[in-house]
């Protein structure tokens, strides 16, 4: 795949992203789950985009992986949110790039994101949220399920020591993204244990797989799917029927609340789209994308 490294600046720090030229004018910006990197998170679907003559923006948020930002492995959702309005920005000034022909698209956590961004701006095309974590307190209620009764307070006390030490500029204290039960992690659902089979995290060793604690504790409390009713673009939401670690159902009750929302569902977990139902999954989102970014009525061409 061709692809080059670009950056641009978000609320004065500079993030990373893989700019993946594209041949039909329209782009997609697209960033990981949480914590999870631009490679990892997204190099499996960008190259099926752009395969289509999508352009592809895959980004770094402020904190992570290549991009700027201290203290390192921190997640604050009001940053990243201006992280998304960055790189949608950043993508309607690329050279190929029609400004009306942006989408964007996010799995998990991010794929919750999706939501407020795309209510946020209005100019978008399309969006695509995959799997999205669209209710935090409805997930950890299910998570907890999964979790050891010790684990759990562990991962609560060093949240908590983690928030305090922070007002005093101490180092994160990391919690790992994935184990199992009994270990201080995010998530130790069943499905959560397919990330590194899903993800190929032996490719990409760089890709730090831990999180401060005070971000995993403040994600219980994000609901971004409430933001569906005000996203005036097609929205397409990818759910997986047995994910355990995004619930499928706060994901389809959201995007029945969008203006033009369309649901796929698919069997299996939180990874299916990268594992089993990929196939099914990227034709669904070129399928989606085809119709929605390269329109007439937007082009004023017939689709490529």
């Amino acid at each position: 795949m061709q692809r080059e490294k670009v950056r641009f600046d978000s609320g004065g720090t500079e993030c990373a992203a893989w700019h993946y030229p594209g041949t039909n004018g329209a782009c997609l910006v697209m960033a990981g789950g949480f914590a999870v990197t631009k490679e990892p998170g997204t190099d499996l679907f960008a190259k099926r985009f752009q395969d289509q003559g999508f352009g592809v923006l895959a980004f770094d948020y402020r904190h992570l992986g290549e991009s700027g930002g201290t203290p390192r492995q921190v997640v604050r959702v009001r940053e990243q949110l201006a992280d998304w309005h960055a790189a949608i920005g950043f993508a309607r000034t690329l050279p190929e790039v029609d400004p009306a022909r942006v989408g964007i698209w996010a799995f998990s956590a991010s794929g919750g994101h999706v939501f407020p961004v795309a209510a946020q701006d209005p100019r978008l095309a399309a969006a695509i949220a995959q799997t999205p974590n669209a209710d935090g307190p409805a997930t950890a209620r299910n998570a907890a399920r999964y979790q050891k009764p010790f684990a759990m307070l562990r991962f609560t006390g060093r949240g908590i020591l983690d928030a305090l030490g922070s007002l005093v500029g101490l180092r994160p204290r990391l919690v790992a993204l994935a184990g199992p039960p009994g270990t201080v992690a995010l998530l130790t659902t069943p499905d959560s244990l397919d990330t590194d089979r899903a993800l190929h995290s032996e490719r990409y060793p760089d890709w730090h797989q831990a999180v401060a604690a005070r971000s995993a504790l403040r994600l219980t409390l994000y609901r971004p799917g409430r933001a569906a009713s005000r996203v005036r673009c097609p929205l397409l939401v990818v759910v997986a029927d047995q994910d355990r670690s995004a619930l499928a159902e706060p994901a389809a009750t959201a995007v029945r609340r969008a203006p033009r929302g369309e649901l796929v569902r698919v069997p299996g977990g939180h990874y299916a789209p990268f594992l089993d139902e990929h196939e099914h999954v990227v034709e669904a989102e070129i399928s989606f994308l085809r119709q929605h970014l390269l329109t007439p009525a937007r082009t004023g061409t017939p689709p490529a």
